[in-house]
């Protein structure tokens, strides 16, 4: 009984989901006016096929990553724009997550690849992340796992943090001087050798003050008679 009331409570869950008011909503139910299709069909046939695309065909690591990106870029984008405050926060707390997902699958990507229908998972995973539910995923995930972390190990992060950006702005300074340093003896030593050349072309006798001495004949000329 315990899996017949999970399904039917995501069940409920989608029919309220396609019962709301958003984009995904607008866009199926003018599917249906064209199509004479309903909306949850359309749903699920969609759903379908972008599942077995995501287990069979070709970029389906591309498709899986702009499914995660490029949706909540642009509502992201919008939420910025927008007076309400309540958007940014829903999108902020999502790009959290977000980022905590890709570190982590960074480092075990290795593994998760040969996982079979890893980018099935992974894309059903964000969608419901970013779903304009009440029950989505980067909420749950955030309030039940990033915030107590995050909150316990605040103060340690903050010096951490703070140490890394002192040290750093040290040795970028000490870069800089180590830098014009070098330059400005460069420079000096550029301008003494100029110097010394110039000195030693002054001490060389001019082309004009050198006089070849006309070649004396080995033989006299006989008087003319």
């Amino acid at each position: 009984m315990g899996l017949l009331n999970i399904f039917s409570s995501i069940r409920d869950r989608v029919d309220k989901f396609l019962n709301e008011k958003n984009v995904v909503t607008d866009f199926l139910g003018t599917l249906e006016e064209k199509t004479g299709i309903r909306k949850k069909i359309l749903a699920v046939g969609a759903v379908s096929l972008t599942g077995l695309y995501l287990v069979y065909g070709y970029g389906a690591a591309l498709l899986c990553n702009l499914i995660g990106f490029a949706y909540p870029a642009y509502y992201s984008v919008k939420a910025i724009e927008s007076p309400s405050k309540e958007d940014d926060t829903k999108w902020l707390t999502y790009w959290v997550v977000y980022g905590v997902f890709s570190l982590g699958e960074f480092f075990s990507d290795i593994f998760l690849y040969w996982f079979p229908f890893y980018y099935a998972f992974k894309c059903l995973f964000l969608l419901w992340c970013m779903a304009p539910i009440s029950w989505n995923g980067s909420q749950i995930i955030y309030n039940k796992v990033v915030r107590p972390i995050f909150l316990r190990h605040e103060a340690a992060v903050d010096n951490m943090v703070s140490d890394i950006g002192g040290r750093a702005m040290s040795a970028a300074e000490n870069l800089t001087r180590e830098v014009l340093s070098t330059l400005m003896r460069n420079k000096a030593l550029v301008t003494s050798e100029l110097s010394d050349a110039h000195s030693e072309a002054k001490g060389l006798p001019s082309s004009s003050a050198i006089k070849v001495a006309p070649s004396e004949s080995s033989e006299e000329q006989p008087p003319c008679r």
